[in-house]
């Protein structure tokens, strides 16, 4: 059994393009993280989702965490509107980084590794930041933006895995087919 340990609807969709058949088991490990390195944190917190769902649930188990970076700095989800308009201010006409740790648990091994994609946004002026804000989007994701969404018009270009900056990147799915699992059928 193929088990996601997420509640993101992001996560579901992306596997459902791939896989036709798994469970979604949301984790209920802690998200408090010391570590500052990007690829580190994410993969510590992927693993942290993967091991509690597979103590509870067995099977193969894949915990993912996205997180985005500028200048060595993890923005998280925001906490509040004002939170969410400073970061989307933060990373107005720059460059920054979404990183995605993953862990599978297969066979009672642990798996695991992180994808960056860099991510370019436009110069953005306050009264878009505050319209953008003010639809609701950006308060359950990284970085306070979803480029999978009304958060699309902010990016200027990427240079890496789409699927990666939206949360679940194709890696993934290529380790899954190297474990055997069935991708593309139906």
């Amino acid at each position: 059994m193929l088990v996601l340990a997420s509640a993101s609807p992001r996560r579901r969709e992306i596997l459902s393009r791939f896989v036709h058949e798994f469970k979604v088991v949301p984790s209920n490990a802690s998200e408090e993280c010391r570590l500052r390195e990007p690829g580190d944190y994410s993969v510590e917190l992927a693993r942290r989702k993967a091991r509690e769902v597979y103590s509870r649930v067995g099977g193969t188990v894949i915990g993912a965490d996205t997180v985005v970076s500028v200048d060595g700095q993890i923005l998280g989800k925001p906490r509040d509107e004002g939170h969410a308009v400073r970061m989307l201010k933060l990373l107005s006409g720059r460059v920054h980084q979404v990183t995605t740790g993953y862990c599978i648990i297969h066979g009672g091994k642990e798996l695991c590794g992180a994808v960056t994609t860099d991510v370019k946004f436009r110069e953005l002026d306050e009264e878009l930041i505050r319209a953008y804000v003010a639809t609701g989007e950006p308060m359950d994701k990284a970085g306070a933006y979803g480029i999978q969404g009304l958060g699309g018009l902010l990016v200027e270009w990427i240079r890496g895995d789409y699927y990666n900056v939206v949360g679940f990147p194709i890696e993934i799915i290529w380790k899954l087919r190297e474990l055997g699992f069935e991708v593309l059928s139906r």
